[in-house]
């Protein structure tokens, strides 16, 4: 069931289904190379699905199957879910692609439909995404998503960016669209 599409791409609930493809994508070092989790197995990305679920069924957000129109293949994932940061659960958007899509703006797409259904369908009043200062990837990422002002913070025992984006900048953005 299909939550969103992008010109390339189709979200959806992540499920048991991919495990195995989901798998591929974790267990790459180069893609979890600044992931808090590190690399994961078999059993660390079945827990990871099931946690997706769990935050379906609970917030009705979540990290999101990304899947590409026209091969059919899981592309890797994105969405929303709940992140602490310091007395604050925040709504962050997080996302991995396997690294075979990587450099075609598929992050990117992912990130711009992410933000538009969870302002316009969850009614979220703003977005966060944490992200390490040398992870230039994912920072372009962001800025091309929309986010642009950002506080430097220790998250994890990290340095990190923490990047917002309300609604109404959202909204705004459209409209220059």
């Amino acid at each position: 069931m299909p939550l969103f599409e992008t010109p390339r791409l189709i979200a959806r609930p992540l499920s048991p289904d991919d495990l195995p493809a989901l798998t591929a994508i974790l267990s790459d070092p180069q893609v979890m190379e600044y992931s808090l989790r590190g690399v994961c197995d078999e059993q660390a990305t079945l827990q990871f699905i099931e946690w997706c679920l769990q935050c379906y069924t609970e917030l009705g957000i979540g990290p999101w199957a990304l899947v590409e129109k026209g091969s059919g293949e899981l592309v890797g994932f994105c969405g929303v879910s709940p992140e602490q940061v310091g007395e604050v659960q925040e709504a962050n958007l997080g996302y991995r692609l396997a690294t075979r899509f990587w450099n075609r703006g598929l992050a990117s797409e992912a990130a711009r439909g992410v933000l538009q259904w969870v302002f316009c369908q969850h009614q979220l009043a703003s977005v966060v995404v944490i992200i390490e200062p040398a992870h230039g990837a994912s920072l372009r990422v962001a800025e091309k998503a929309g986010f642009s002002e950002f506080q430097l913070l220790r998250l994890h025992d990290r340095p990190v960016r923490l990047y917002r984006l309300t609604s109404h900048q959202w909204q705004a953005l459209c409209l220059i669209e």
